[in-house]
């Protein structure tokens, strides 16, 4: 059984990523006692009844499902949760129109995507989310994705959601695999992966060998001495260490032993020759500081930035999707997002925040 605090406080971001209502979640999160299997007060129970509540919405029942199948699949209740949002999310992406799904069978397992844009020769924009989130709570992505011009397909890490591959140290072929899938009907040989967490660590793996592959945005993606420093995997968040357990299908006390060897070396990170945009947090609890240093000292086309927050930087979502904006623009190619524009933008969010937090302090 997971511990609930530490749930309610990693589940932040993908609340504030999928935009709910700060009242609404807020809301759940107090009501939510226990973690037992669905059970009353329960953390999918509490979920999955304010997804069921939105029958006429069913992009917003598709997120509640989401959050109620948080952090992974472990028993019929999240197995629901996941089977719903899925379900809810099909039920939108048919009414609305534009997006298509994607299957792809690869040795252990099948990869489903969503995907958009397909058939009109545009650059493709590869989206995967971390260990703890479904394509589902990424896909709108596709639909900014046709705006700034590209075609767009949605995935998950192996294990998460549908991806029925198991983590391991060949999991990066998985992304080959996808934009193998794509075929002609996108411009594949200009691909950037967006790719959160720790699905940044296969796409820098995949680009060793995928020349399609072009640029890479990424968000607290582990490098090297997150699979090295055994001091630091005994500091990880349990929902970090059960959640790789589960992927990988290791035993917890065997996870250190079976991930040891998927660092990246210097060397590798040396022959990378495309753009790198990465996004770290400076009081990431989950990916050690050494891990962006050995980006900065090796690889050539680096662009580093960083948050004053933990990992995924819960408190700075807005400013994180604008950075992820301007970086996939900048890794396709495209006109930049002027940076006296990028700039006021942040500058206005900082600026709210600061406002927001005084206001609080006087009452």
């Amino acid at each position: 059984m997971n511990d609930v605090e530490e749930l309610k406080r990693f589940v932040l971001v993908h609340a504030r990523a999928q935009n709910l209502d700060p009242a609404t979640y807020q809301r759940v999160l107090n009501g939510i006692e226990h973690d037992r299997d669905g059970g009353p007060g329960s953390w999918t129970a509490a979920w999955s009844a304010e997804a069921a509540a939105r029958t006429d919405d069913p992009l917003a029942a598709a997120r509640f499902y989401t959050m109620a199948r948080f952090p992974f699949v472990d028993g019929d209740a999240r197995a629901t949760a996941l089977r719903k949002a899925v379900e809810e999310f099909d039920r939108w992406r048919q009414a609305r129109g534009g997006i298509e799904r994607l299957d792809v069978e690869l040795d252990g397992g099948r990869i489903r995507c969503w995907a958009t844009g397909l058939g009109e020769g545009r650059p493709l924009l590869l989206v995967l989310g971390g260990i703890v989130s479904i394509k589902e709570q990424w896909a709108p992505v596709l639909l900014a994705a046709r705006r700034l011009g590209l075609a767009g397909v949605v995935t998950e890490m192996p294990g998460t959601g549908e991806n029925t591959l198991r983590y391991d140290a060949k999991s990066a072929r998985m992304i080959s695999a996808v934009i193998d899938a794509v075929g002609e009907r996108a411009d594949t040989a200009r691909t950037t992966a967006l790719a959160m967490s720790f699905s940044g660590h296969l796409a820098l793996r995949a680009a060793l060998d995928d020349r399609r592959i072009t640029g890479i945005v990424t968000v607290g993606a582990p490098v090297a001495e997150f699979f090295t420093d055994a001091d630091w995997h005994r500091r990880l968040p349990r929902v970090t260490r059960d959640t790789l357990a589960h992927l990988t299908r290791a035993a917890p006390g065997e996870l250190f032993d079976a991930l040891r060897d998927w660092a990246l070396t210097a060397e590798q990170l040396a022959a990378l020759d495309i753009p790198v945009c990465y996004l770290a947090s400076g009081r990431d609890e989950i990916i050690p500081p050494g891990d962006p240093a050995l980006l900065r000292t090796h690889v050539r086309d680096l662009r580093l930035a960083e948050q004053d927050d933990v990992h995924a930087a819960p408190g700075h979502v807005l400013e994180t999707k604008l950075w992820i904006t301007s970086s996939i623009v900048r890794s396709t190619g495209g006109k930049p997002i002027p940076g006296i524009l990028l700039g006021t933008l942040l500058g206005a969010v900082r600026l709210r925040r600061r406002l927001s937090r005084s206001l609080r302090s006087e009452t």
